[in-house]
């Protein structure tokens, strides 16, 4: 608890813009009954249950922050949001990987609340609630096509791409606006359970992407 307090007064000070950037791969899976109508209406359209509820998994394969490495750390997410993805009001929660610095935590804390600007810079105007922060046992693996995430016991997920025309490629949804990333591959969850901050979710057989991330800050 005392770190949470510590992270939610992090987000409540002043902080210089610091450089940041963060390489790597990205996996979601929220309620939606069919693939994210949020990519390709980027938020404009509703989701399929009227509300979002999701959680996510970063693997940084290359970052820093204020000259800090990042490689190597894993992340996950909870949000929950009311309506229209655009329209703000999101409640959110981070989980950063218990082998992270003092200084990495502090930085990925800053760079997800949306505090630094840059990539996630919109996470500081859509997110009205940041529900906390907290160091936990982040895994993030890949066994053949499918990505797990396992976060202690409140996140466990697992997402593969579906199967397209061609056996040999994904089904990915290229050339977009989206801010995760431009190409995104259409994937479905084996398994989608979080048990967190008073949420009780299970979407497995949901929607769910797969992106390579490519994020910097704060321009």
């Amino acid at each position: 608890m005392t770190e949470q307090r510590d992270s939610l007064r992090y987000l409540n000070t002043e902080t210089s813009l610091k450089e940041w950037k963060i390489r790597g791969e990205l996996i979601l899976n929220c309620n939606c009954t069919v693939f994210c109508p949020c990519v390709v209406s980027l938020g404009k359209h509703p989701p399929t249950e009227g509300y979002c509820q999701a959680w996510l998994g970063i693997r940084i394969d290359e970052g820093i922050y204020d000259g800090e490495n990042l490689s190597g750390l894993n992340i996950g997410m909870m949000m929950d949001i009311p309506g229209n993805m655009g329209r703000g009001n999101w409640k959110a929660a981070a989980f950063i990987d218990e082998r992270a610095s003092e200084k990495a935590y502090t930085g990925l804390v800053e760079i997800l609340s949306g505090k630094l600007k840059g990539t996630t810079g919109l996470f500081k105007m859509l997110v009205g609630e940041f529900l906390g922060a907290e160091r936990a046992p982040v895994e993030y693996t890949t066994e053949g096509n499918t990505r797990h995430l396992r976060v202690g016991k409140k996140i466990t997920g697992a997402v593969t791409p579906i199967g397209g025309a061609n056996a040999d490629s994904n089904v990915v949804v290229s050339n977009t606006e989206y801010w995760m990333g431009s190409d995104i591959t259409v994937a479905m969850a084996n398994k989608g359970k979080v048990r967190a901050y008073g949420r009780v979710w299970d979407f497995d057989g949901r929607s769910a992407e797969i992106c390579q991330i490519n994020w910097h800050g704060p321009n």
